[in-house]
Formats: structure tokens, sequence, C-alpha cells
């Protein structure tokens, strides 16, 4: 009985976190791009700023692994054909990719 119920919470916990995963407040997503992701952050729910989504959606050249943070860089983002978002980019200093 003991055995069944660890496993349970086992799982239970695993496809908690999966589902976490999932969630528009945690930040980006595998499948975002640049584009998408700032506008889920700057959309409600969320209400972002600029500055605060940008944050959120910035990739780094170590892909956000804790080895090689030394070495890591931010990836510019990739605004083409988002005018707006590129305008942004720019007041707020952000390098970007158009």
């Amino acid at each position: 009985m003991r055995k069944t119920t660890t496993l349970g919470l086992s799982v239970l916990a695993v496809g908690g976190i999966l589902l976490g995963g999932c969630s528009s407040e945690i930040g980006r997503l595998p499948s975002d791009t640049d584009v998408s992701c700032l506008r889920k952050q700057m959309a409600p729910p969320m209400f972002l700023s600029f500055p605060l989504a940008a944050n959120t959606c910035q990739r780094l050249t170590n892909h956000g692994f804790v080895l090689g943070e030394k070495d890591a860089k931010l990836i510019p983002l990739n605004l083409k054909g988002a005018p707006d978002l590129q305008k942004l980019a720019q007041e707020h200093g952000y390098s970007y990719t158009p």
C-alpha cells in the first residue's frame, strides 16, 4: 500500500511540474518565437511592460543552463515582421534583428 501511495504522489508531482511549464506566467515556451512570447507577456492577463516582457522572453547563448553561465551572452530578439515591437526595442535599448 505504501509503495502505491509513493508512486501515485510521484506521478502527481511530475504531472504538476509539466502542466506548470505551460503556464503563461512562467515565461517563454519552447515553441514560442520572440514576437509571440513578447505579445503573450504584454497581453492580458500579464500586461507586462516591454522591458519586463523582453527580459522574460530573451534567450541566452547557453540556453539558460547554469554551466557556462559566465560566458553566456544575450541573443538579440528576432522581431522580424513586428515594427511596433522593433520601435519599443529601440526605445528601450534592446538589441534586435529586424
